[in-house]
């Protein structure tokens, strides 16, 4: 659905985006994380054609982003709808009508009983049918992201693109959010880019993600592999840490993932082999409803060989920190 193939953008001297290469399928839920200033916002930018890039190329649907043409830019912006993070409602306008701006801009009736119907429609998907009338004043923050989710759907685009959009909510309305996410995903077929800094929302509703770094893509794939086995770029960016971990015998992390996730291999090893050892750090994390994680182990140096082979006949990947 859209490619990018070394995108290079600069504000003057300053270099943003550094030859960014990345594929997102059709229909797929794509994450792009990164601190603030890694790029993430203008790259998003430039996929919409809001920003214009210096060198590289970007296309949507097999149709190239260039803002020259703004006869053909027009026509991809409209298959793309926009989430922010900070819900761009108009507060002299109800909700019905904060949905209907984008017909309203394309010159398409919002009155009409087919404008009526699909409106109402939609604001019965996010859950809002009873506040149509209702000004944004009067909605929570959950409910204005909701309207805003309403309103880039009003033109059956092929693809949302959400800049941040929970990072102003609290964590259980941020789950709610994302839940809605992977229903319009699952049921309209719609490609989803997500931008955020939030890890949480990556691992509850992303197939893959790319992380973003000065600029540069540090490493790309499937959440639960980049989490749970970081590289080293990735594991700076998380901050994560192995606690303390005793100096003498031998420490192994253990990385638990599709294969050996369900299996009981740590009391399996214990009885199997007859060995003592210690659990020294650990976590689990959520991913799309699957649980994944890791674990460190001290052993003794001598048990060492005899550990390994046991981890490599289950499947389980390794690492001697």
């Amino acid at each position: 659905m859209i490619v990018l193939n070394d995108v290079r953008k600069s504000f003057g001297d300053l270099e943003v985006l550094k030859g960014i290469s990345i594929t997102i399928q059709d229909h797929q839920i794509y994450g792009i994380i990164g601190q603030s200033g890694a790029g993430k916002s203008t790259l998003l930018r430039c996929i919409n054609g809001l920003e214009d890039f210096q060198s590289g190329l970007i296309t949507v649907d097999d149709e190239p982003v260039r803002i020259e043409d703004q006869k053909k830019l027009h026509l991809l912006q409209k298959k793309m709808g926009m989430i922010f993070q900070n819900f761009n409602l108009l507060n002299r306008l109800d909700v019905y009508d904060n949905v209907a701006l984008p017909m309203k801009f394309w010159g398409i009736k919002t009155k009409t009983p087919e404008a009526k119907e699909k409106i109402k429609g939609l604001l019965k998907l996010v859950g809002l049918e009873d506040k149509i009338h209702a000004r944004p004043s009067e909605l929570s923050g959950g409910q204005k992201q909701r309207v805003a989710i309403a309103r880039a759907l009003v033109l059956d685009p092929q693809i949302l693109l959400c800049d941040e959009a929970t990072s102003a909510l609290d964590p259980g309305i941020t789950r709610e959010i994302l839940a809605l996410l992977q229903q319009i995903n699952r049921e309209m077929g719609i490609t989803i880019i997500v931008v955020t800094h939030q890890m949480e929302v990556v691992k509850q509703i992303c197939e893959r993600v790319a992380f973003i770094k000065d600029g540069t893509v540090i490493a790309e794939g499937k959440p639960e592999e980049l989490f749970v086995k970081p590289k080293k770029e990735v594991k700076a960016f998380l901050q994560e840490e192995s606690g303390h971990l005793p100096e003498d015998g031998i420490n192994i992390q253990l990385f638990f993932t599709d294969e050996s996730s369900d299996e009981p291999v740590i009391t399996m090893m214990a009885r199997d082999l007859g060995i003592d050892f210690s659990i020294c750090w650990g976590k689990l994390e959520d991913f799309r409803s699957s649980v994944y994680g890791s674990l460190v182990i001290n052993i003794n140096e001598k048990d060492k060989e005899e550990v390994l082979a046991y981890l490599d006949g289950k499947q389980v990947l390794w690492e001697v920190l």
